[in-house]
């Protein structure tokens, strides 16, 4: 098979976690074929989307990887195109999920789907599922927002673009920061944010709960704020422990899971505080590595088993 991977900077992956770096080099045990490319390498020449392309193998010593010319393809040349471009979700990744999304009219098949990556904001998705989410309020509106907090005493409030716990506050009702916090996040009531209830279950951890086309990896990755912290990502300090699903976890995952397959969400990352949802991450989820290293679960080979079949089933 012939798999394209949309990567941000090769230099910038870290060889040792890294989620596509993982799920490449299972692949290429497999015999697979790499390419990669970058998400300025997919453009439109009059109505055909195309791809600068290099094929990837991995190699020995300091230059961990090697790369052929550049190629310029075409979607139908490859049996599946993966974006793994990390976020924010900003104007160039939604120009990329239109180009994606020619790209699958064009005999291409990419994970995740692209139309469903730009409807499903991986903060706002989560109210498809009301019946798993804590209590929230989405505006710009400081008003509505001070009103919200009266009502819960400790929320958390974050911007709907951001990623690796930027930008995310715990608000309490007499902190003094409270008008400033609320100035900048709402960039003076113009930008539109979430406000949600603080869960204090965060310091048991902030799960990932990796669903691979529809079905959920029986172990979660707990992010546990470090000491004084409330963010448990990873990016901010948080430890990742694996742990099994509880029963509310395996009931999220699976709910939810059938919707994602049918919606064309082949690889995503629920996050789970005690027994809520808080966001659905639909762009580029990680955290498979952390759970390979800790428990005997190998998520690289359930990804890549449930990829050739999905492929199999769809030559048929």
């Amino acid at each position: 098979m012939k798999l394209l991977f949309i990567l941000d900077p090769y230099t910038s992956l870290k060889l040792a976690k890294d989620t596509s770096v993982a799920m490449m080099r299972e692949a290429s045990a497999r015999g697979h074929q790499l390419y990669v490319c970058q998400q300025q390498d997919v453009f439109l020449r009059n109505e055909l989307v195309r791809f600068k392309t290099q094929g990837f193998s991995f190699a020995d010593g300091e230059s961990w990887y090697a790369l052929t010319p550049v190629t310029e393809m075409l979607p139908s040349e490859f049996d599946t195109i993966l974006m793994r471009k990390d976020p924010p979700f900003d104007n160039e990744y939604l120009y990329s999920t239109y180009l994606l999304e020619l790209a699958n009219r064009q005999g291409g098949n990419v994970i995740n789907n692209p139309a469903a990556v730009r409807n499903w904001n991986e903060k706002l998705s989560v109210t498809r599922f009301p019946q798993f989410c804590p209590e929230f309020l989405v505006t710009s509106q400081a008003d509505l927002i001070i009103e919200f907090l009266n009502k819960q005493q400790e929320i958390i409030v974050k911007p709907l673009d951001g990623m690796g716990g930027t930008s995310i506050f715990k608000l309490t009702e007499n902190d003094p920061n409270l008008n400033v916090i609320l100035e900048t996040i709402t960039n003076d009531g113009k930008q539109t944010i979430m406000a949600q209830q603080y869960l204090p279950a965060i310091q048991q951890g902030d799960k990932r709960i990796i669903v691979i086309d529809g079905e959920p990896l029986p172990y979660a990755l707990a992010r546990i704020p470090k000491a004084g912290e409330t963010r448990g990502n990873l990016a901010a300090g948080g430890k990742g422990v694996a742990q099994a699903l509880s029963a509310r976890d395996k009931e999220i995952a699976t709910t939810i899971g059938k919707t994602l397959k049918s919606e064309g969400l082949f690889f995503v990352g629920l996050d789970v505080i005690g027994d809520y949802l808080t966001e659905i991450n639909v762009t580029s989820p990680t955290g498979i590595v952390e759970i390979a290293t800790q428990t005997d679960c190998k998520p690289a080979h359930i990804f890549v088993d449930a990829l050739m079949t999905k492929l199999e089933s769809k030559s048929h």
